[in-house]
């Protein structure tokens, strides 16, 4: 049996179209998306700016990518101690992209420029598609996916782990999208084809475009589009980042495997798994769900949505929970490409001038709303909703105040949580990780309690506390202790050997 949809009835070449104002019904439409754009870009530069108050900032990686801009600043290669003794950073990830972060860095040499500027990109991605909804459905659809896409669980998780390369892609995506829903070919290749800047694996995204292109628009323009995207991938993951790697590989190969990969005997018998294999464990179906429920499951109607395939593929291809879960930024360049297949899908009842397509419309939009909001509480927008995040603890007044004490441009070996805090002014490396060639610092920084965060396995991140503990006191035997306070420790290396006592 059809579904009821398919049962309306077409739309007449004279048909009244449903949702999209008259031309000049309402004054300056823009208002609508640029405002939801600066509301967006308040809320996530103020969780990210919170969380970097209270601590809950991390080394991996906002400190990591701090450092790479601040190389970028001098002029440098992108060398992150953080990661290793002369670690050049486009060795772990291809994103030359970064480089645009320079000018603002120079005006505010802070990891809060970087903070900001993922929200402001992240913020940006919204006008595209609240633009697409209002021309194509009305001011309602698009208010809803403004929402749905600004409140989204993909986009909280990002603004609120740091700082990520994947942030450039969002706005791109969301833009060359929306050329592609009003058949404007080139200009979704043009917006598209810097992904190939951004990180290794968005060739293969671009490369769906360019499928998507030639399906539906100029074969050879979608099919150049095709190959420039799968071949930015395989140069990058084949020969440049090895190449900038001091061990000339590429290392998130192993990360891809993880303890849950199963083994399959051959190829043949790993093709007849794949089907099951991407659907299992359950956190993978779960991960499916989320993507496609703030859309009501509307945005599978659209072709649109099979641009989220390449990177769909590898995460649940993956092991590695890390990349099936919904945490970390993962997420968050399939955001805006559910979201653009969902406005195509609401888009294609322009016109049906009939009664169950409005009320259709109206639930459709009620739920993505209804979905969205129940999942704010759940992800980490739900931050702002929580009393402990206005409020200061002591323990950070007193990390604070230690890491007064240490002068600008220092050497620190640091605890990841501090990390972050110190890298705008000081010469940082990882603690524990110390001392290694290369990495002697003259100061050291731990603190010993994790913060209160989500996700919690990161909080004593990369060693257990007792690992952590048992270095602290190995190197007390050459620093003296500066300051101890509320569980951080502040050493600097001695100067003089310790006086030998006289055992008589």
């Amino acid at each position: 049996m059809k579904p009821w949809a398919d049962l309306l009835p077409r739309p007449a070449a004279t048909a009244t179209p449903v949702g999209p104002p008259a031309p000049g019904a309402r004054p300056r439409p823009a208002m609508l998306w640029w405002g939801w754009a600066l509301a967006l870009f308040a809320g996530y530069v103020t969780l990210s700016f919170r969380r970097h108050a209270l601590l809950r900032t991390h080394g991996y990686d906002l400190g990591i990518f701090e450092q790479a801009v601040r190389a970028y600043a001098r002029f440098e290669a992108p060398l992150v101690p953080l990661k290793g003794p002369g670690f050049n950073l486009l060795g772990d990830h291809f994103h030359p992209i970064l480089v645009e972060l320079v000018p603002l860095y120079w005006l505010w040499p802070s990891p809060l420029s970087l903070l900001a500027a993922q929200a402001a990109l992240l913020a940006l991605a919204v006008v595209p598609l609240a633009r697409w909804a209002y021309r194509s459905t009305g001011r309602a659809a698009a208010h809803a996916v403004a929402f749905g896409y600004g409140a989204s669980w993909g986009i909280a998780q990002t603004v609120a782990f740091d700082f990520h390369e994947v942030a450039f892609a969002v706005p791109l995506l969301a833009l060359g999208l929306e050329a592609l829903g009003r058949r404007r070919w080139r200009a979704a290749v043009a917006w598209t084809a810097p992904l190939l800047l951004v990180k290794e694996d968005l060739g293969m995204t671009l490369a769906a475009v360019g499928a998507y292109v030639a399906l539906k628009g100029p074969r050879r323009l979608g099919l150049c589009t095709v190959a420039a995207g799968m071949a930015g991938s395989v140069l990058q993951l084949k020969v440049l980042l090895p190449l900038a790697n001091s061990g000339g590989r590429y290392d998130h190969w192993e990360r891809m495997s993880g303890a849950t990969a199963p083994v399959r005997d051959g190829l043949l018998s790993t093709l007849v798994h794949l089907p099951l294999d991407l659907l299992t464990p359950q956190g993978k179906p779960v991960l499916l769900i989320l993507v496609l429920a703030p859309t009501a499951m509307l945005a599978l109607r659209s072709p649109l949505v099979w641009l989220a395939l390449p990177t769909l593929g590898w995460r649940l291809a993956s092991g590695n929970s890390l990349f099936w879960l919904p945490d970390f930024h993962y997420g968050a360049v399939l955001v805006p490409i559910v979201f653009a297949a969902f406005v195509d899908a609401l888009s294609r009842w322009r016109g049906v001038d009939h009664p169950m397509a409005r009320r259709h419309i109206r639930a459709t939009l009620a739920t993505v709303v209804a979905v969205t909001a129940l999942t704010v509480p759940s992800f980490s927008f739900g931050l702002l909703l929580r009393s402990a995040t206005w409020q200061t603890p002591a323990h950070v007044t007193a990390a604070r105040q230690v890491l007064a004490l240490i002068p600008d441009g220092a050497t620190v070996a640091a605890s990841n949580r501090l990390a972050p805090q110190l890298t705008s002014r000081c010469e940082v490396v990882l603690f524990p990780g110390h001392p290694e060639p290369g990495t002697d610092s003259d100061w050291i920084v731990h603190d010993r309690y994790a913060a209160d965060d989500w996700p919690k396995p990161t909080a004593h991140w990369p060693h257990p506390i007792d690992e952590q503990l048992k270095a602290l006191a190995a190197a007390r035997r050459s620093y003296d202790v500066v300051a101890e306070r509320d569980g951080i420790t502040l050493l600097h290396r001695r100067t003089a050997p310790p006086p030998t006592v006289d055992p008589s």
